[in-house]
């Protein structure tokens, strides 16, 4: 009988990113961050957030290097099996449109690839 695995969360994907980063690119730890954008919140959490300045759509991580003519990388991640939303979308065109590279990665090896693609 095989055994049912549960599937990543986008979270515990994300952590396991950020985790190999940290450890591939130690010099560079710093530049590399998460945008506390999704989750759910309690209605006054949310507008407090709002009113700070967050804004729809923005990719889950961020890389601070310009590298190969862009100015920065995003990446969204996702479940194997996540698809963008419209304000996602809609917030990587603008992005794009600025030189930075926008990806979306469902796993750990898609970020591997595409984070040292951009770096080296």
């Amino acid at each position: 009988m095989r055994k049912q695995t549960t599937p990543q969360s986008e979270s515990q994907i994300q952590h396991d990113c950020l985790t190999w980063f940290r450890l591939q690119y130690p010099k560079l730890a710093l530049l590399m961050f998460a945008v506390p954008n999704g989750g759910r919140r309690d209605a006054k959490s949310g507008a407090r957030m709002k009113y700070e300045g967050v804004v729809k759509g923005v990719a889950d991580l961020i890389l601070l290097i310009p590298k190969k003519g862009y100015a920065s990388l995003c990446i969204e991640m996702k479940t194997p099996k996540g698809v963008q939303g419209d304000n996602q979308k809609e917030w990587q065109r603008e992005a794009e449109k600025y030189r930075n590279r926008y990806v979306v990665c469902h796993s750990l090896q898609e970020f591997m690839n595409e984070v040292n693609s951009y770096l080296l």
